[in-house]
């Protein structure tokens, strides 16, 4: 069977290269993990089953694009994507968050995902219920409601006798027929009613309604491993605990809008959404495991403050390799979650990993600095650049912001000389210096009330030259 996606791998890398510059041989490893996973899917089970995903070591310094290319790659294929640090855990025993949290965080995400989805495709539905819940509100219908007298009437027609058929009698004589009149007068109001609440002209009223109180979640503190579990307790008890309401009194707009969202809910299967939501789990997740190498102990020592680090390796492990893990929705397996994780590794190497995780993830790529010429394209080129960022951050103020070519040449030059002298923090170091270049522009710019500005190098040195020399400042901004 033939794949029906049309994500090829130059389509995968042709979508990072409009956020991510440079660092070919990142993007060419993770479309090939991404098209992998599309080719396994369209596999017979007895096949596919066998087929374990590529798991990605990146290699390279902080702020080079190893955290973009995982998350874009999440976003691009619509997969459940979590973001860990491995410094957040520590081996069993010790204080930290335990390792499964990890699948239990993905697991929500997708949860979550595929709840959106469904909540979409049942708004139409939703809209037309919370219509007439609204119209309840805003015109009660009559309810039918006996005076002692009718009842003392009703009895002493029936001369005490009671059986069947003075019963089905009795129901008769007090449920009275209800009167057409009001009946066509309530239907002929609410229809009135409802076309001016679809054509607006009800919003600004305001109206009182019952809403569901979701304030009944109890947290469970304290037991290991079991830190998001919590447990609902309308879930728990079913129905024999009644949902609590609360009256909330809001403009009509809004109240329509809580109350569609109050019926979505009603109308989505929770049994199919956990099973969706589990399955892409299992079968499309990614997880990105970032400061890898700081849980990796040099030489093999374990001295002093080190002392959990290889436990946290080893807690690793299974979860990498493929195992259970229990989550509120139920179990889930990790043998086919794609595992991408990253370090700097510059007191470590990736050797120094227990041999165990080593293989866990046998493709490595080593992200390259990035130079000069690298800054000035990311200052530029992608879609969310930081040019485009403030351009459009100034042009609220009613202001055109401009940089010439020659500026950001020498913004990345000034940025690249500042990373080869200090700690080299990749495109991170271009944040700081658009700031200190751009703060009295942002500042004043409210109050200058002109057409358009120019940045010009003469200005870039003017306001970046002081923050590059003076080391004593360099050692308190970035």
């Amino acid at each position: 069977m033939k794949i029906q996606s049309d994500l090829t791998p130059a389509r995968i890398i042709e979508y990072l290269d409009r956020y991510i510059i440079g660092q070919d041989k990142a993007k060419r490893a993770v479309a090939i993990a991404l098209r992998n996973r599309l080719r396994r899917r369209v596999l017979p089970p007895e096949v596919s089953h066998e087929i374990m995903p590529k798991n990605i070591l990146m290699v390279g310094p902080t702020g080079v694009g190893k955290t973009e290319i995982a998350r874009r790659l999440a976003t691009l294929s619509n997969a459940p994507f979590v973001k860990v640090e491995a410094t957040k855990f520590t081996e069993v025993g010790y204080v930290g968050r335990d390792v499964e949290t990890i699948i239990r965080d993905l697991t929500e995400f997708a949860v979550s995902m595929v709840k959106k989805k469904m909540l979409a495709s049942v708004q139409a539905p939703a809209l037309e219920k919370a219509e007439q819940r609204l119209l309840d509100a805003m015109l009660p219908r009559p309810e039918k409601k006996f005076s002692m007298p009718d009842l003392m009437k009703a009895f002493t027609n029936r001369n005490n006798n009671f059986n069947l058929q003075d019963d089905e009698e009795f129901d008769e004589e007090i449920n009275e027929p209800e009167q057409p009149k009001i009946q066509e007068s309530d239907s002929k109001t609410r229809a009135k009613l409802l076309e001016m609440l679809r054509n607006g002209k009800l919003n600004s009223r305001d109206v009182e309604i019952d809403v569901n109180d979701t304030n009944n979640t109890i947290p469970i503190f304290g037991t290991p491993g079991m830190d998001i579990m919590g447990i609902n307790l309308t879930e728990m008890l079913g129905g024999i605990m009644p949902k609590k309401t609360k009256k909330r009194s809001m403009k009509v707009h809004e109240a329509l809008k809580l109350l569609q969202q109050e019926e979505a809910e009603k109308l989505i299967d929770t049994e199919a959404m956990t099973k969706e939501a589990l399955d892409i789990a299992q079968e499309e997740g990614i997880v990105f495991l970032d400061e890898i190498d700081k849980v990796v102990v040099k030489n093999g020592s374990s001295h002093g403050p080190d002392v959990s680090r290889e436990g946290v390796q080893r807690d690793l492990l299974p979860i990498v390799e493929g195992s259970v893990v229990q989550t509120r929705y139920g179990p889930v397996k990790t043998d086919h979650i794609l595992f991408i994780a990253a370090g700097a590794f510059s007191g470590v190497k990736p050797s120094d990993l227990i041999p165990e995780l080593q293989g866990r993830f046998p493709i490595r790529v080593e992200l390259e600095p990035l130079s000069a010429e690298h800054l000035q394209q990311i200052l530029t080129e992608p879609e969310n650049s930081l040019i485009k960022q403030y351009k459009a951050l100034i042009s609220t103020e009613g202001t055109d912001l401009n940089f010439t070519d020659e500026a950001t040449a020498e913004i990345a030059k000034l940025a690249h000389k500042m990373n080869s002298e200090m700690e080299d923090i990749g495109a991170r170091r271009l944040h700081t210096m658009m700031e200190q270049l751009l703060e009295e522009i942002s500042f004043n710019v409210s109050d200058m009330n002109v057409d358009k500005i120019e940045i010009t190098p003469e200005m870039v040195h003017e306001k970046l030259n002081g923050l590059v020399e003076n080391r004593d400042i360099r050692r308190y901004l970035l």
